[in-house]
C-alpha cells in the first residue's frame, strides 16, 4: 500500500479527505492499548494517525450523524442506532503500518484481530494485492429465439455499445474510469445476459454501473431480437478481487496455560496450534457446514471495516458467499497450510469498496474512519479490510485449535454482562474478572458480585 492518491478522484472526495493523506508517524503497534481509558485511547490514536483530537472526539461522540442527517438518509427515520467504533492494531500491510477502523457489536472481534495481526507482524506482516478493478453491469434478455444470432449481433456492436456506455458516465470517463469490455452469456432456454465491465476508480460504483446498464438495455434488446429484462449491477464482482497472504511463526502461536472459571486450562505448543489450524482448514474445505462458520469468522473482520468506512456490507457479504460457491459447492474463502516452522494463510474474495461518494458525503464518522486508516485508494481500503478478515480468521482458528473459542469470547463477554448489571468505570473490569473466576457468566452472578464489591468499598470508606 502507500501509493499516492489518484489525482483524478480528488474532485469527488469530501472536504475532510481532499487534503493528501499523511503517512502514519509511528507504528500501529500500541502495547497496553486496551488498558488505557477511553480518552487516553483517543489521544493515542490521534497522535499515531495525525488526526485532530477534537475532530476525532466530535465525530465519535454522536456516532458520526445526528437525527437531522439520519432523517435524510433513510425513510421513516426515528433517530440513530449506535454501535461501538474501535480500532484494530498491529497491522503491517505491504510494509506499511495501518490502524484498522472497526465497527462491530460482538465482543472479542477487535481484540482477536489485533492479537493475530501482532503474530503476523512478527513474520513480516500481510502481503496484499488487487486482482482487478472492474465492476459488472448486467443486462438481462429473455425470449431470445436465436442465441447464436443474438450473440453475433451484440458482439458486432461492441464499439457502439461501449461508446454509449461511456456517454452515460461521462464524468467517470473524464477522471480515467469507465466501461472497459463487453461479454455475452447464453443462459439457455431463451435467456441471455450481457455483461459490461466498468472501472469505477475509487467509488464502490453501484450507481455508475446501474446507469450504464439502463442506458444500454433498449439497444441490446433490439440487437438480440428478444425481450429486455433486468438492468442492474452484479454484487458478484469477481473482476474486483483482492488476495492477502500471511505467515505466523510457531513460537508466536503458542497458547500458554491460563486460569478460567477456577480451573487451569492446558497450554498448546506452536506446533500443535499449526497442526490444529491446518486440520480445521481442511475440515472447512470438505464440509459446507463448517465452511459457513469459517467464512463468518473472516467476515467478522471485513464487515467491521466496511461498516466503519460507510460502505455496503450487504453487497460485500453477498459477493463473498457467492464467490465461495463458484465451484458448485460452498467452500472456505481462506486456506491454511504448514511451511516448516510457519503457518501460512491465504484469502481471496471479491471486495468492492469506495472512498468517495455515497455515505461519505454526510457521515462524519465514516470520513474519520478513512482518515484513521490512511488509505489512498479504494483498492488500498479493500486490502486493509481483507487483511483484517484474514487476521480474524487466524484468531478464531487458533482458539478452536487449542482450548476452544468460548474461553476468550466469554472472558470479553463478561465485560458486557458486568455493564448490563450496572457496573460503572473501574467496576466493570473488577466484576468481569470475578465472573471469569466463577462457575458461570450470568447477569445474576454479575449483579451479586457488583453488590459485594460496592459493600466492600462502602465499608472501607473513611469515617465508616
Amino acid at each position: 500500500m502507500g501509493t499516492p492518491p489518484r489525482a483524478e478522484a480528488d474532485s469527488l472526495k469530501p472536504a475532510a479527505l481532499a487534503r493528501p493523506l499523511s503517512v502514519m508517524q509511528q507504528q500501529s503497534r500500541i502495547p497496553g492499548f486496551a488498558r488505557l481509558t477511553l480518552q487516553e485511547r483517543r489521544r493515542a490514536v490521534s497522535e499515531r494517525s495525525c488526526l485532530d483530537a477534537e475532530e476525532l472526539h466530535a465525530a465519535l461522540e454522536r456516532g458520526g450523524i445526528d437525527d437531522a442527517i439520519a432523517d435524510k438518509m433513510v425513510e421513516n427515520s426515528l433517530g440513530t442506532y449506535a454501535l461501538p467504533f474501535g480500532v484494530g492494531l498491529n497491522f503491517l500491510i505491504n510494509g506499511a503500518d495501518h490502524l484498522a477502523p472497526m465497527v462491530v457489536e460482538e465482543p472479542s472481534v477487535i481484540a482477536a484481530a489485533s492479537n493475530a495481526a501482532r503474530m503476523v507482524r512478527a513474520a513480516g506482516g500481510f502481503e496484499a494485492e488487487l486482482l482487478g478493478l472492474l465492476m459488472t453491469a448486467q443486462v438481462q434478455l429473455y425470449a431470445v429465439h436465436d442465441a447464436l444470432l443474438a450473440r453475433r449481433r451484440i458482439l458486432g456492436a461492441t464499439a457502439e455499445l461501449l461508446e454509449a456506455a461511456a456517454r452515460a458516465v461521462s464524468g467517470l470517463v473524464a477522471r480515467g474510469g469507465g466501461p472497459r469490455s463487453l461479454e455475452v452469456r447464453d443462459l439457455g432456454e431463451g435467456y441471455m445476459v450481457v455483461h459490461v465491465q466498468v472501472d469505477c476508480l475509487d467509488a464502490m460504483g453501484a450507481n455508475l454501473v446501474n446507469a450504464i446498464a439502463e442506458a444500454l438495455g433498449p439497444r441490446i434488446a433490439e440487437l438480440s431480437l428478444g425481450q429486455l429484462g433486468l438492468r442492474i449491477l452484479s454484487n458478484l464482482c469477481d473482476g474486483r478481487r483482492v488476495r492477502v497472504r500471511c505467515a505466523a511463526h510457531a513460537a508466536e502461536l503458542e497458547v500458554k496455560p491460563q486460569s478460567w472459571q477456577g480451573k487451569l486450562a492446558r497450554g498448546y505448543s506452536g506446533q500443535q496450534v499449526i497442526d490444529g489450524v491446518v486440520q480445521a482448514s481442511e475440515f472447512a474445505a470438505r464440509d459446507p457446514y463448517r465452511a459457513a462458520t469459517h467464512n463468518k469468522g473472516i467476515m467478522n473482520g471485513i464487515d467491521s471495516v466496511v461498516i466503519a468506512t460507510g460502505n455496503d456490507f450487504r453487497a460485500v457479504e453477498a459477493g463473498a458467499h457467492a464467490y465461495a460457491s463458484r465451484s458448485g459447492a460452498y467452500r472456505p474463502l481462506s486456506r491454511w497450510r504448514r511451511d516448516g516452522e510457519r503457518l501460512l494463510g491465504e484469502l481471496e474474495l471479491p471486495l468492492a469498496l469506495g472512498i468517495v461518494g455515497g455515505t461519505l458525503r454526510i457521515h462524519r464518522g465514516a470520513r474519520l474512519a478513512l482518515e484513521l486508516a490512511h488509505v489512498a485508494s479504494a483498492g488500498e481500503l479493500a486490502m486493509l479490510a481483507a487483511s483484517v478478515g484474514l487476521a480474524s480468521n487466524l484468531a478464531a482458528l487458533r482458539a478452536l485449535a487449542s482450548d476452544g473459542i468460548q474461553r476468550g469470547h466469554m472472558s470479553l463477554h463478561a465485560r458486557s454482562v458486568a455493564a448490563a448489571a450496572g457496573a460503572r468505570a473501574d467496576e466493570v473490569e473488577q466484576v468481569a474478572q470475578a465472573l471469569s473466576r466463577g462457575p458461570s457468566v450470568t447477569l445474576g452472578a454479575a449483579q451479586r458480585m457488583l453488590g459485594e464489591l460496592r459493600e466492600r468499598r462502602a465499608s472501607a470508606a473513611p469515617g465508616v
